[in-house]
């Protein structure tokens, strides 16, 4: 029998935590229709179709947690819609956007799920589902589907908008330090930390990297010059006007020479080992076509190797090797490449792969090789002979703990003269463990920006941690690029909160950052009166170097729709449990389900932090274990909340006593203010004003105002209010 086609209802990216996970997920809710009458077990044929084109699938765990657990789920009956989430996992690992976590629950209506996937970026992940869905369809139909085809496309959009090697091993280090990150384009800049603690990164180049210092490894000439001048040995040599002056240089160095442009990198327009006046302006044309001027320098006898310098120290070093291939007397010099150098599995197109095919049709200097040899790419070399395709490249092989030091000085001294705080040296040797004197050996180039897919991916040796190197010299042992940010959720004069609590860390001598649904504020100044889009205001804010704290409001629809918009924060206020309507949408019609979302803002509490939470609310009392800080209750009236217990235990509570407002630390209580010392805690106050007030001070008191602060910043703060107050009257007169 044929199936009808799964549909999706809504897809969404949730780019922040969300009741999912704390990571960025693809949300898919998905009708099965028909389909949830027919779990796996009862399609003939349907799990060996699916294995058969995605075998990579019966290394996934799935609920019985061990290699396999997803197979047995296939073999004992699961629904279509926890097939989707494997499937689609298991297509983002093949495209490179490695990911294990996914999760599919019912919704509610029969038949209907709700998907979640965890996905690195938004279009691939997208892509990954659609096709997922086809795949799955096809397998329950019994199709033909054509996957390599159809994953093709998928593959390149992800080598487009996927981070490159070089910035994912920096996010990664970065993340395992627990330093958030905010892409800032749909590239490779990204930022590393928030507010005024932030770090900016661009591939292997930093905020710290110098333009002129940049500027200045571009110019392979000054390069050259600045270092001679500092001792650092480099080759002999000088900029050449034409082909002609070229062998004059030549002769005046002494053969062989490297001809070379000054301004290419990675190693384009290099040509080596030159003996000849044809070879020699034959190799300036071919330099001419890869940079604006063309240099001539001494030829150094070795082997080509990369230092990786960062803030002054060698964190890695790679040895290139010649490419070479053996006749058979049958096989063109093409066809050898194939089968001897590109047959090897190190070797692909993607960037993951730690060697790069060998096509001859991009690569002018083998074709430069392969003519003083006399060959050509058709050209079919005898038995036995051997065939130098490249000289220099594949610098793949990790030699790190072979470095001399006097290398490793010369390394980080040529990095430091150019003034780059991240440098790739290169640099030829006949042996790395000797100094550089002694092997007639020199610095050829100093590059900005290096790749690092060599070191955490070397052909032979051990991977080196450059994206940990990085992140250390950006954030020194202790820094975490974090700055305080106060997450505010729930329905009850949450503006009102968070605009008071920013108000009084302003107070306290920080620059605050306010997002909220009365708009953007810095500080005093507004930025928008709008009412802020929860996610796009908070990351307005956090990407804001001219602030030092931050306070966000948001909501349980905005958790549901995007995410929360940080990772982490060190205070989060919740004031209630309140059953939302609105959120019916969303398929959350329990308070179980409203459960789910409401504690997504206390799961993300830095150690350290705090939640301040509402105790006339039992929902939210229950919520008090899941936080990884500390928990402080606030309660309007204390004789109907259950604080006993938590104060017993030597905890913190904000409540109200006899018409004062006290803050209690375990059996110590201290008064604050009267109530009727403020009009928004006054006789005139609502309800939910007082709550408001009271979980503010919490909230300030776990921020480490100074409490004697407090009652006067809630003065000038109503002041404040006031006179804004009149100011709108004035205006509507």
């Amino acid at each position: 029998m044929t199936h009808n086609d799964i549909t999706f209802l809504r897809v969404t990216y949730l780019r922040g935590p969300n009741l999912w996970t704390y990571r960025p997920v693809l949300e898919a809710w998905v009708d099965i229709g028909g389909l949830e009458d027919y779990p796996s077990n009862l399609i003939p044929g349907f799990t060996e179709r699916l294995l058969a084109w995605l075998p990579g699938l019966q290394e996934h765990r799935c609920s019985p947690g061990t290699v396999g657990g997803f197979v047995q789920r296939l073999q004992e009956g699961t629904w279509p819609a926890h097939i989707l989430e494997h499937v689609t996992i298991e297509l983002q690992n093949q495209v490179g956007m490695q990911t294990g976590f996914g999760k599919a629950r019912e919704a509610g209506p029969r038949g209907i799920y709700k998907v979640a996937i965890r996905v690195r970026e938004e279009t691939v992940g997208r892509a990954c589902l659609a096709l997922a869905r086809d795949l799955l369809m096809a397998a329950i139909n019994d199709l033909p589907f054509a996957l390599a085809e159809r994953l093709q496309p998928v593959r390149e959009l992800a080598d487009r908008r996927l981070l490159g090697p070089s910035t994912a091993a920096i996010v990664d280090a970065a993340s395992d330090r627990g330093i958030p990150h905010l892409a800032l384009t749909d590239g490779n800049l990204v930022q590393l930390g928030y507010g005024n603690r932030q770090r900016r990164i661009w591939t292997a180049e930093t905020e710290h990297t110098s333009a002129i210092a940049e500027s200045i490894s571009r110019d392979k000439d000054l390069t050259k010059s600045l270092l001679a001048s500092c001792g650092v040995p480099v080759p002999e040599g000088r900029v050449v006007e034409n082909a002609e002056d070229a062998w004059v240089a030549a002769e005046d160095i002494g053969l062989p020479v490297v001809v070379k442009p000054t301004d290419a990198n990675h190693g384009r327009g290099v040509f080596a080992d030159l003996t000849t006046r044809a070879q020699v302006e034959t190799a300036y044309a071919g330099a001419l076509e890869e940079g604006s001027e063309v240099m001539v320098e001494r030829f150094i006898q070795g082997v080509e190797h990369r230092l990786l310098v960062v803030a002054g120290k060698l964190v890695a070093a790679n040895k290139g090797f010649t490419a070479e291939v053996v006749g058979d007397g049958h096989s063109s010099i093409r066809e050898l490449i194939d089968l001897q150098i590109n047959s090897d599995p190190r070797r692909g197109e993607e960037e993951s792969f730690p060697l790069e095919t060998l096509l001859l049709e991009r690569e002018p200097i083998a074709l430069h090789e392969l003519q003083r040899q006399g060959f050509g790419p058709d050209s079919v070399p005898a038995d036995g002979h051997k065939v130098l395709i490249l000289r220099h490249g594949n610098m793949a092989f990790d030699v790190t703990d072979e470095v001399h030091p006097e290398v490793v000085e010369a390394g980080v001294l040529a990095a430091r003269v150019v003034g780059l705080d991240i440098a790739g040296i290169d640099l030829v040797t006949e042996d790395i463990g000797k100094p550089l004197q002694e092997t007639r050996g020199a610095i050829v180039e100093v590059n900005a920006g290096p790749s690092l897919l060599m070191h955490l991916k070397p052909a032979i040796g051990k991977p080196r941690p450059a994206g940990q190197a990085i992140v250390d010299h950006l954030f020194p042992a202790g820094e975490s690029g974090r700055i305080p940010v106060v997450g505010v959720l729930g329905q009850r004069e949450t503006a009102l909160l968070s605009g008071l609590v920013a108000r009084l860390l302003h107070l306290s001598g920080r620059h605050v950052g306010l997002a909220c649904s009365a708009g953007l504020q810095l500080d005093q100044r507004v930025l928008d009166t709008r009412p802020s889009n929860h996610f796009d205001g908070g990351e307005r804010l956090l990407i804001n170097r001219a602030i030092d704290a931050a306070v966000i409001e948001t909501s349980a629809r905005s958790i549901l729709a995007e995410g929360l918009p940080y990772d982490r924060c060190q205070v989060a206020v919740v004031t209630d449990a309140q059953a939302d309507a609105g959120l019916q949408g969303f398929y959350i019609d329990t308070p179980e389900r409203l459960h789910a979302v409401l504690r997504t803002q206390v799961d993300v509490v830095l150690q350290g932090g705090a939640a301040v939470l509402n105790a006339a609310e039992p929902a939210l009392v229950d919520m008090a274990g899941l936080c990884d800080g500390e928990v402080i209750f606030y309660a309007a009236d204390v004789d109907a909340a259950p604080l006993d217990a938590h104060l017993e235990q030597g905890g913190r509570a904000v409540f109200v006593r006899n018409g004062a407002i006290i803050l209690a630390t375990g059996s110590n209580e201290e008064p604050l203010a009267r109530l009727s010392r403020f009009d928004l805690t006054g006789a005139s106050a609502s309800a939910e004003q007082r709550e408001a007030v009271l979980a503010a001070v919490a909230a300030c008191w776990a921020m480490d105002v100074p409490v004697d602060l407090i009652p006067a910043g809630i003065e000038q703060f109503e002041q404040e209010l006031a006179a804004a107050a009149r100011s709108l009257d004035q205006k509507s007169a």
